[in-house]
């Protein structure tokens, strides 16, 4: 499987690990993430293999998270429910993203993309 990187093209922290992975050699698939937002079904698989918590998932510093007032809400919701409305829109979504048979990156941390990815 090749790498699937999705991300937000305007995003800088998202230009940064794309010239990372290019610099790299690391082939992958873009995905732009509010053309072709992950849905429900990926958030579930790729939440569960990635090991991190449903909460590292979420763009907080985002406008949209922000504007919705996640912050005060999720305390509130469901699992399912956080999956829906992150899965509702891509602005939501922390980025970038990388699905790879090594593992799956949530946010751009160079330490961990290097132990991930070249080993």
């Amino acid at each position: 499987m090749k790498n699937l990187f999705i991300e937000y093209p305007k995003c800088t922290t998202c230009q940064k690990a794309k010239k990372w992975l290019e610099s790299h050699n690391i082939e992958f698939i873009d995905r732009h993430i509010v053309e072709n937002n992950p849905t429900e079904k990926e958030l579930i698989e790729w939440i569960q293999k990635s090991g991190k918590e449903l909460k590292k998932w979420f763009n907080t510093s985002g406008l949209k998270y922000k504007e919705l007032n996640l912050k005060e809400k999720l305390a509130n919701m469901s699992e399912a429910e956080k999956i829906k409305i992150l899965a509702s829109d891509g602005m939501l979504v922390k980025r970038p993203i990388v699905i790879s048979d090594k593992g799956i990156l949530v946010g751009f941390k160079e330490d961990e993309w290097k132990r991930v990815l070249l080993r």
